[in-house]
C-alpha cells in the first residue's frame, strides 16, 4: 500500500518558504534517480496535466518541491510498475485525497486485457475485433469499409481482425466524408502518419531489442510519448498553416 500526503497537480500546496526552481534545475534533481529523463519528458507530463508548475510573468516554468516529488512519483510508477499515464493520474488523484493505493510488485507488467499480473511477461496483445464488430461500432457500411481498405486507410492486423483503435479511424474517416473529403483525399494523411511512425520506430527500435525488460518497457513509454508529441505538432502545423492562409 502507498499513502503519501502529496498535493495534486496545480494544488498550490507550496508555501511562501518553498523555493521555486526552473525546469533545468528540476532536470538536474531528477537525473540522479532517472538518468534518461529529459526536459521534453517533463514538458510532456505537464501537457498531459500530470503536473502544473507555476509561471512567471514572462511565462517561465517554476517548480515547487511538491512538483518535483510528484514528477519523481510519476517516473517511478512508469519505471518500476509499467503503469500508463491514465492509471498514474488516477493513483495520484487518490493519493491527493489521502487514500491508499496498491501498486503491482516492481518488475511486473499488468495485462490490461486479462487483468492479471505476470512476471517477466511480454506486453499484452492489443484487443482485436472482428469485421462485423467494427462495422457496428463505427456505424459504417460494408461498402464504405471496402473502399477505405482499398485506399489503405484501414487494414487488418497480421494476426487477423482489427485493432480497437481502428474504430476511431473509421469514425473519423466517416466524419470527414461528410465535409466532402473522400478516401482518395486522405491518402496523403495516411502516408504522413506512416512516415511519422517510421521515425518513432527508428528512435525506440534499439530500446525494444534490449535484453533488460525495464529498458524494453521504457521503449513503449517513449513510443507513446513521441506519438502524442507528434500528434500535437501535426495539429499545430495545420492550424498555423490555416492561420496564414486566412490572413
Amino acid at each position: 500500500m502507498l499513502r503519501t500526503p502529496t498535493g495534486g497537480a496545480g494544488s498550490g500546496t507550496a508555501t511562501a518558504g518553498d523555493r521555486l526552481v526552473s525546469i533545468g534545475t528540476v532536470l538536474n534533481q531528477l537525473r540522479d534517480e532517472f538518468p534518461e529523463v529529459t526536459i521534453s519528458k517533463i514538458r510532456f507530463l505537464e501537457a498531459e496535466g500530470l503536473v502544473e508548475p507555476r509561471r512567471t510573468a514572462s511565462g517561465y516554468r517554476k517548480f515547487s518541491p511538491q512538483d518535483v516529488e510528484r514528477l519523481a512519483q510519476i517516473l517511478r510508477m512508469q519505471r518500476d510498475h509499467y503503469l500508463p499515464l491514465k492509471v498514474i493520474r488516477e493513483h495520484l488523484d487518490a493519493l491527493a485525497r489521502g487514500e491508499e493505493i496498491k501498486l503491482p510488485a516492481p518488475g511486473r507488467r499488468r495485462d490490461l486485457i486479462e487483468g492479471a499480473w505476470e512476471q517477466d511477461a511480454e506486453p499484452p496483445t492489443a484487443t482485436r475485433i472482428g469485421r462485423a464488430e467494427l462495422l457496428a461500432a463505427a456505424e459504417v457500411t460494408e461498402t464504405e469499409l471496402v473502399e477505405w481498405e482499398s485506399y489503405g486507410l484501414i487494414s487488418e492486423t497480421e494476426a487477423g481482425g482489427y485493432d480497437a483503435e481502428t474504430v476511431t479511424v473509421a469514425r473519423l474517416v466517416a466524419d470527414l466524408g461528410r465535409f466532402g473529403l473522400e478516401p482518395r483525399h486522405l491518402r496523403a494523411v495516411k502516408a504522413a502518419a506512416d512516415r511519422e511512425a517510421g521515425l518513432i520506430e527508428q528512435v525506440v527500435a534499439p530500446l525494444r531489442r534490449h535484453r533488460n525488460p525495464q529498458t524494453r518497457a521504457h521503449a513503449e513509454a517513449t513510443a507513446q510519448e513521441l506519438a502524442a508529441q507528434s500528434v500535437r505538432l501535426h495539429a499545430a502545423l495545420v492550424q498555423t498553416a490555416l492561420g496564414i492562409r486566412l490572413q
